[in-house]
């Protein structure tokens, strides 16, 4: 066997079992990012996000929200949370917002943001979180998983932590537009081909079981959408003809044949634009 083989070998070998990573500086920054290839967490020095006060129609969602993470941030029991349901509402908003808030509250908590695609990897990100005295708040968002998706049992370590169980100190929100993480014609297909159709998908199904809390996000109504136009106008001080802003706001969401919380927002940036208004 020649040098060049042995070198190709311990290449193969070295990337198959990385390194341990050096321990992060988690005094440097309140959020962070995991990234694989090489596995590292990059500090966030600015989060973009939207002042909780802002969010509106999900008023029961977000009071729910905010108490069990300032119950996780003393140091109390909390329950892990999905955040399901109609696209645009502010399911990953408010978890950015909540997180904001405990800050200003004066309590310490760490954000960590998790792809759904690094979910393999998050064996070793949850061995980092665990060894640190902070405590964390591991975020993905726009979850779900496809018919032949594994990354669901991966998944599991982060919900129930295996035979040692997850780090006292990680709490674990996700946001998706399913319930159940999976489409609901997979469900119903893998049902009506499996010989038991009441066991065919227990395990994927039962995944979303693991959240103590479920917190459902629906289509917002007219009211609530000039709601949330109101409140970032009075924000970033855009003062304009309440019929002029009416008419303007109910023809683009028109246009878009929809009604949520990032189309209003998108109407916003638009009209702020169209005002001379710096949105920052």
């Amino acid at each position: 066997m020649t040098e060049t083989d042995l070198t190709r070998i311990a290449d193969a070998l070295e990337r198959m079992a990385p390194a341990p990573l050096d321990s992060p500086d988690f005094d440097g920054a309140d959020a962070f990012v995991w990234q694989v290839a090489p596995e590292r967490l990059d500090p966030v020095t600015r989060v973009s996000r939207v002042a909780l006060d802002l969010l509106v129609g999900i008023n029961r969602s977000r009071d729910t929200l905010l108490a069990n993470t300032l119950q996780f941030a003393r140091g109390l029991p909390a329950n892990n949370a999905l955040l399901w349901g109609a696209r645009g509402m502010g399911k990953s908003s408010l978890v950015k917002a909540v997180h904001a808030e405990v800050l200003a509250k004066g309590l310490p908590l760490k954000i960590v943001e998790l792809q759904r695609e690094d979910l393999p990897t998050v064996d070793r990100l949850m061995q980092i979180l665990g060894a640190s005295e902070h405590r964390f708040l591991l975020f993905c968002d726009d979850l779900s998983f496809s018919h032949d998706d594994q990354h669901y049992k991966s998944l599991k370590a982060v919900l129930d932590g295996g035979i040692a169980g997850r780090p006292e100190n990680v709490l674990f929100y996700a946001t998706s537009n399913r319930r159940h993480l999976m489409p609901r014609d997979m469900i119903e297909n893998e049902r009506s081909s499996a010989i038991n159709p009441a066991e065919a998908v227990e395990e994927k199904v039962s995944l979303s079981d693991r959240f103590g809390l479920w917190l459902g996000f629906h289509p917002c109504d007219q009211d609530d959408f000039l709601a949330m136009i109101d409140g970032y106008c009075a924000a970033h001080g855009l003062k304009i003809d309440p019929d002029t802003l009416r008419a303007e706001a109910i023809e683009w969401q028109a246009t878009r044949g929809a009604r949520s919380g990032r189309v209003a927002w998108q109407f916003f940036t638009d009209l702020a634009g169209r005002h001379g208004v710096k949105i920052g």
